[in-house]
């Protein structure tokens, strides 16, 4: 459904992103890598935020030139900055949200109270995001991103922030509705991938080194091992930030 045709960037010359050339299909992709490995510069050119210097994106064989306006409609995105309007109220938030995504006013009411029980935020909604501590933040972005029911999830760092009890409820909501969407999550929190994603793309200075099932990289990779022995086989100290809890 998804697919990434010789996709490359560079900035100022120095590359972000080798030509890279991926098919993803309905499924959890786990996005892994140290700083710098060009995560977030593939997530921005998946979205339509940044343009490519090469190749192009494509949804269900059309481009997202050609899909123009409509992509936000198939889009749900989790950017890693917290880029809210402290003054509106979760409830407020979510309708505009709502609204950008063309979402028909009959439906946002409906909308707004499926996703924030689907983040546990449905008592909350009245506040003001001001008064929302850093996981509930990080909750309403995942919340917005569920708007519409969308077919492609992108989301960066979505469980930054959050306590054990609500990472592990969004790993479940995830592995709920990933039988036909599409859904890109990178994160640096090993744990919250291993055992829901379908397949682990290991990205390293702009290249994707490995990809596979979680299971098939452990074996080829860290016998009798876990995801996290295969980053650190990857990227060594150079990922030593990478949180592994085991929850």
């Amino acid at each position: 459904m998804l697919e990434l045709n010789n996709i490359s960037k560079s900035y100022k010359g120095k590359p972000a992103l080798h030509p890279l050339n991926l098919w993803l299909e309905p499924g959890i992709y786990g996005l892994l890598g140290p700083n710098g490995a060009g995560k977030s510069t593939m997530m921005n050119i998946i979205t339509d935020n940044l343009l490519p210097d090469t190749g192009e994106v494509l949804w269900k064989d059309q481009s997202l030139k050609k899909l123009g306006r409509s992509f936000r409609c198939i889009l749900g995105y989790t950017p890693q900055q917290q880029g809210l309007y402290d003054t509106f109220t979760g409830r407020r938030f979510l309708h505009y949200m709502a609204v950008l995504k063309e979402i028909p006013k009959a439906h946002i009411a409906e909308e707004t109270s499926r996703v924030s029980s689907a983040v546990n935020l449905q008592d909350e909604l009245d506040k003001k995001l001001s008064a929302y501590s850093g996981g509930m933040k990080q909750r309403i972005l995942i919340a917005q991103a569920l708007l519409g029911a969308p077919e492609l999830l992108v989301m960066d760092e979505p469980t930054t922030g959050l306590d054990p009890k609500e990472r592990v409820r969004i790993r479940s909501l995830l592995e709920s509705i990933a039988v036909d969407k599409v859904i890109l999550v990178a994160t640096h929190v090993v744990s919250d991938i291993e055992g829901i994603a379908n397949e682990i793309l290991l990205l390293k200075k702009g290249n994707v080194m490995a990809k596979g099932t979680p299971q098939a990289l452990c074996e080829e990779y860290a016998q009798g091992g876990t995801l996290e022995d295969v980053y650190m086989h990857f990227f060594g100290e150079e990922g030593n930030h990478a949180e592994t809890h085991s929850l």
